[in-house]
């Protein structure tokens, strides 16, 4: 298979969205995507194709070494982890996939695996880590850490020297004042300020926000 294709694992909502970007950036053919056993041969946006679930995994890197994961993430990062381990020990090779419409400073770095969405904005010395989403219209200021498996949501304002660590989420229209600390594994709801650091484990959210 050409090297130029590139195989999605996910076939929900964000799928869609990632589809999107793919197209905009010109870089990767869509080869097919894998979902769940109960979406094969569903067609994603009326185009493409679910062809099999990560079973097919092994059979499939025969064919094409490109994979990205377009699963989203809310709550927990286990299922892209997973994946992500999966596609890594059958020796997919992982793009950072950056949407033509964002801003990336050339003074940033990028973990393979992450996509960077429509609109988001990364300055200069950020530093955003393996398999994470950085959304719609997100800004992560300068001298930022993103630890891996991390999902910043849309409009997203994390301000200079901020540190998110691995396996969070950062919940849509959330503001992070600067060079605080969020720890691993921590939630942060949509609409919040978080004006001081958050211990690993964190849970922040509006009363009528479930864990």
């Amino acid at each position: 298979m050409k090297e130029d294709y590139i195989l999605l694992i996910g076939a929900g909502g964000h799928a869609e969205a990632c589809i999107d970007v793919i197209e905009k950036e010109k870089r990767y053919k869509i080869l097919g995507i894998l979902g769940l056993r109960n979406q094969k041969n569903k067609f994603i946006l009326n185009k493409y194709k679910v062809i099999g679930c990560d079973d097919n995994l092994t059979k499939i890197s025969k064919k094409v070494k490109n994979a990205i994961i377009t699963i989203g993430q809310i709550k927990s990062p286990t299922l892209r982890i997973n994946l992500y381990k999966k596609l890594k020990k059958l020796k997919f090779n992982l793009p950072v996939i950056m949407s033509p419409h964002s801003v990336v400073s050339n003074y940033s770095a990028i973990g393979e695996g992450t996509i960077i969405m429509h609109g988001a904005i990364i300055g200069a010395n950020v530093r955003i880590g393996k398999n994470c989403i950085i959304n719609s219209n997100s800004l992560i200021e300068h001298g930022s850490r993103i630890g891996d498996n991390t999902h910043i949501a849309t409009s997203v304002t994390i301000n200079s020297g901020v540190t998110v660590d691995s396996n969070s989420f950062i919940g849509s229209n959330s503001t992070l004042k600067q060079t605080i600390n969020i720890g691993k594994n921590s939630v942060i709801g949509m609409c919040q300020t978080i004006l001081k650091n958050c211990p690993p484990n964190s849970f922040i959210a509006k009363k009528n926000e479930k864990k």
